[in-house]
Parts: C-alpha cells; sequence; structure tokens
C-alpha cells in the first residue's frame, strides 16, 4: 500500500505542472490577441490611405526611373 501515496504524489507533480503550462498558455494567447489587434488597427489606417490615394498620386512604375540613371 505504500505504492498509493507515491502515485498521489506523482499525479498532484503532473497536475501542478499542467497548472502551469495552461497559465503560461493563457498569457502567450492574450499576448497574441493584444498583437492581433494591433496589426489589425494599422491595417485599417494603411488601408484608409490606400483608398484615399486619388488616380492621379498614384504613378505607374513606367514613370519612375531607377536610381542609377
Amino acid at each position: 500500500m505504500n505504492e498509493m501515496p507515491d502515485r498521489l504524489a506523482e499525479i498532484e507533480t503532473k497536475l501542478a505542472f499542467a497548472e502551469d503550462l495552461i497559465d503560461t498558455l493563457n498569457q502567450t494567447v492574450a499576448r497574441q490577441q493584444t498583437q492581433i489587434d494591433s496589426l489589425q488597427a494599422q491595417l485599417r489606417v494603411v488601408y484608409q490611405q490606400m483608398q484615399a490615394i486619388t488616380p492621379e498620386d498614384a504613378r505607374s512604375p513606367r514613370e519612375e526611373l531607377p536610381p542609377h540613371y
């Protein structure tokens, strides 16, 4: 019957590691969501800037000379 406390201790240890892993993953997901929100906001700004460009503002690549010319 000495086996039961050992098994219980092993299960408690595994549970503690699992809880720590879940906490770490939660923090990672929360940080990534913050980054996603920030990137979406930046993308909206870029999209709005692109929409604001009039055809006169846009140049054809043929109109621009490479720096060595």
